[in-house]
């Protein structure tokens, strides 16, 4: 029939698809605190106390207005192994890339030796060597 509607409460699987939402990126790291005043620090956010748990320390690096996703960093005994699987690319403020280059390495972070030739990005590592790029940065070292 022409001009038939769907029976009341018929719909798509499209109009009732639920998503995830990201709420922590989480580092496993040596010490979260440590980690967690590097990040606040390069973000600008506040770090907060989740877990004093003596070997199971955890730290939150949060948004203003606590929104999400959040930088999460919990301690754990083993040692970092290899390279990240998923890292951060970070945007510098203003319009001079050369100055958060040396804002974040005044703060602890080190240039890594695996700078990929003609990118416009620049590979950092935290105080814990999780890489980490910073967009425009190439340019700051050339």
């Amino acid at each position: 029939m022409t001009g038939c509607r769907p029976h009341r409460g018929a719909a798509t699987k499209a109009e009732h698809r639920m998503y995830a939402s990201i709420l922590n990126i989480t580092f496993d790291c040596a010490d979260a605190k440590a980690q967690a005043e590097f990040w606040a620090a390069v973000t600008g956010w506040s770090a907060e106390e989740r877990d004093a748990t003596p070997g199971h320390v955890e730290y939150a690096v949060v948004p203003p207005g606590g929104s999400a996703p959040r930088l999460y960093f919990t301690t754990v005994p083993e040692p970092r192994t290899a390279k990240n699987r998923v890292h951060l690319d970070l945007i510098p403020p203003g319009d001079d890339p050369t100055a958060e280059v040396t804002r974040l390495l005044g703060l602890g972070a080190t240039v890594t030796s695996s700078q990929p030739p003609g990118v416009g990005w620049l590979i950092l590592a935290d105080p814990e060597g999780n890489e980490f790029c910073l967009e425009g940065g190439a340019a700051a070292i050339s």
